[in-house]
């Protein structure tokens, strides 16, 4: 595996970059494309530029350095449109999950750097490269991805417990390839339990998990989805085999059984073994692709989980601008904010599952990501406004609206619904002001401008 700067090691942590994330969300984002308050939740991903600064006021080799961590790129969002709505031109955002839109905005802030190092600008994040017409990123810095939650997909396949009376305690040890090893007890202390509780509800309540995600609700949506009631069917009167009954039943060290898991509600991809649908922890299969889901429509979409492994052998910068740069932007670290958790869950679906791909070119390879979890909650989440809410009348709904911000002078703000700018209508959509600012015919013209602002003979011999 491919090891990333050391800088991920000690000179940040993930509560630093989880409130950074936050604070940028709350200052720099208007109002426009955020959740309706106490009716609407929405997701939150960032790209945070972390750089290494040599302190000029000490001289020597070893000068004191300090560390400055810039968010550059941002996406809110929780939809995806089903597989009829797509568009061979490009012009509409398929998928407006949050991590993928702010993947989509590094994209655009990538395009501006590289044309400032294309017009000699020193405070670029590039620098000339080995060969001609090639740039690579400057060895100061690395850049860490944020996301309010755990990525749909393989990701969020993680044991609940028996009792789980809040959705935000972290489960460890090796559950997640194998639930019938024990889970870890290391819950949270008690003063930080039912923060994420449904006010309106008994104290006693236990966790119930629907068998799939309702139709037009945004991923994730399984998580936390806490519900006074009837206590879920005794796992003993399920038609679960011995060898399923052990694995299900396994025992923390704290003694609370693992009884389920969380859900997502990303299907898996046609010719994949799929999930058993049995009740309890045998419910999903593990290490699976998986497509997100759709109202109805079935989506093309791979989930987060799958998107996020596939950039961590790829690279974040696309097909496009790899003609122009020496080696992949590759993701340092991943920090996700507090929610349902399991690091062996994350480590199985961003590089766990990717340990076999080989043949790759050269400059490619699986990276050893860092990945931790903050303990600060988004003000926008699910658990959050379900908080706040208490008695309030009406249903909690994913908001509709995504939001896309980029580190560019020009027009960093981009709000988008439905795949186009909000308040697009049907008449109107044919026109250019009818593309998002991250769709893939807009980056392809950004990447054209790029081109046009250096000379042809400057070009690498990939573009002649």
């Amino acid at each position: 595996m491919v090891r990333g700067p050391a800088l991920t090691q000690t000179m940040w942590t993930a509560d630093e970059i989880a409130r950074l994330c936050y604070e940028h969300y709350g200052t720099r984002l208007p109002k426009k494309g955020k959740p309706e308050p106490n009716r609407e939740w929405t997701l939150l991903a960032a790209v945070v530029k972390v750089q290494l600064v040599a302190d000029r006021a000490c001289g020597g080799s070893n000068r004191p350095t300090q560390v400055t961590k810039e968010v550059v790129s941002m996406g809110t969002g929780t939809k995806c449109i089903g597989q009829s709505k797509m568009r061979k031109s490009g012009d509409i955002l398929n998928d407006s999950h949050a991590e993928v839109i702010a993947r989509r905005s590094f994209q655009r802030y990538l395009h501006y750097q590289l044309h400032l190092a294309a017009a000699l600008k020193e405070d670029s994040i590039f620098v000339p490269g080995t060969q001609r017409g090639l740039w690579k990123l400057r060895p100061d810095l690395l850049f860490v991805f944020f996301s309010s939650h755990t990525p749909c997909g393989d990701a969020s396949i993680i044991p609940m417990l028996e009792f789980e009376d809040q959705p935000c305690c972290p489960v460890s040890r090796d559950w997640a390839n194998n639930p019938s090893v024990e889970a870890d007890g290391n819950l949270e202390a008690p003063e930080n339990k039912k923060k994420c509780e449904d006010l309106g509800s008994p104290v006693t309540k236990k966790m119930r998990l629907e068998p799939g995600i309702p139709d037009g609700v945004g991923h994730h949506q399984s998580f936390g989805n806490q519900e006074s009631g009837p206590i879920p069917p005794s796992i003993s009167g399920s038609n679960l085999t011995t060898q399923e009954l052990a694995t299900v039943t396994g025992m923390a060290p704290s003694g609370a059984k693992v009884v389920d898991v969380y859900r997502t509600g990303a299907k898996c991809v046609p010719g994949e073994a799929g999930d058993s649908g049995k009740p309890g922890a045998a419910y999903h299969q593990v290490g699976l692709l998986r497509v997100k889901p759709g109202r109805g429509d079935r989506t093309c979409s791979m989930s987060c989980s799958d998107k996020l492994a596939r950039w961590n052998v790829l690279g974040c910068q696309g097909a496009l601008l790899m003609h122009l740069l020496e080696k992949p932007i590759y993701l340092s670290a991943v920090v996700i904010g507090r929610c349902p958790y399991s690091q062996e869950a994350m480590q199985r679906a961003l590089t766990g599952r990717c340990q076999n791909v080989s043949a790759l070119p050269k400059g490619f390879g699986v990276q050893e990501v860092k990945i931790q979890q903050s303990g600060l909650l988004f003000e926008h989440s699910r658990c959050t406004v379900q908080a706040k809410r208490a008695d309030s009348p009406g249903r909690l709904v994913p908001c509709g609206a995504a939001i896309s911000w980029s580190a560019v002078p020009e027009q960093p703000l981009d709000v988008t619904a439905n795949g186009f700018p909000q308040g697009t209508t049907k008449k109107g959509i044919r026109c250019l002001q009818a593309r998002s600012r991250i769709s893939k015919v807009e980056l392809f013209r950004s990447f054209q401008k790029l081109l046009s602002s250096i000379s042809e003979d400057k070009w690498p011999d990939s573009l002649r």
